[in-house]
């Protein structure tokens, strides 16, 4: 489980990087000069439901089955 929450967090310091680096294209900046600290507060504020489902969500049928099968009980 520690193993997933540090790639999830790898990956979400990757995306972070790649959207400063566009933004730093299309302002014709450098990209090395922009606050990373910012770029997370801009897309906190930009991500809408950040917990707006729960895992139990994708058990569709209501069941309490698998969720990877929906039809199991």
């Amino acid at each position: 489980m520690v193993e997933q929450e540090i790639w999830g967090l790898l990956l979400t310091h990757y995306g972070i990087r790649h959207l400063m680096r566009e933004a730093a294209d299309q302002a014709d900046l450098d990209p090395d000069k922009m606050s990373f600290i910012r770029a997370l507060r801009v897309v906190r504020r930009q991500v809408s439901g950040q917990a707006a489902f729960s895992p139990s969500a994708a058990d569709v049928s209501g069941t309490g089955g698998d969720p990877g099968n929906p039809g199991t009980a």
